[in-house]
């Protein structure tokens, strides 16, 4: 079920950085987020409501200082949107129950799916 709050509840909920890049589309700085280089199994969840986003067996070492995963736990739980923000064309992805920015996904991962999804980590 789709989650939707006031910005306030947002702002009450989460840390002033995990504001910023959930819901005002930001991005942490490289080799700084929580997961990065980060090697236990386990399921990565969404910052603002918890859904299960992506798992360990599908993360690899990108070398691009953010996590990075082949796929997501399901193609339901993500949703893609065209960013064309600073003069770029890329394709965001965002947690489908708040919407929340997760980070975007580009087309050099490794097989089988030859997707990367390069996904911000602030915990």
């Amino acid at each position: 079920m789709p989650i939707f709050k006031p910005d306030e509840e947002w702002k009450k909920q989460l840390s002033p950085e995990q504001y910023r890049i959930l819901r005002k589309k930001g991005t942490e700085r490289a080799f700084t987020g929580a997961y990065w280089d980060h090697h236990e199994a386990g399921v990565y969840r969404c910052a603002g409501c918890n859904s299960p986003l992506f798992s360990s067996e599908t993360k690899f070492d990108s070398g691009t200082g953010w996590p990075s995963f082949s796929a997501p736990v399901s193609k339901a739980q993500v949703a893609e949107h065209d960013d064309t923000a600073f003069f770029m064309r890329r394709t965001e992805v965002v947690c489908s129950r708040c919407e929340g920015h997760l980070g975007h996904v580009f087309p050099d991962g490794p097989a089988p799916t030859g997707l990367r999804y390069c996904i911000n980590s602030r915990r």
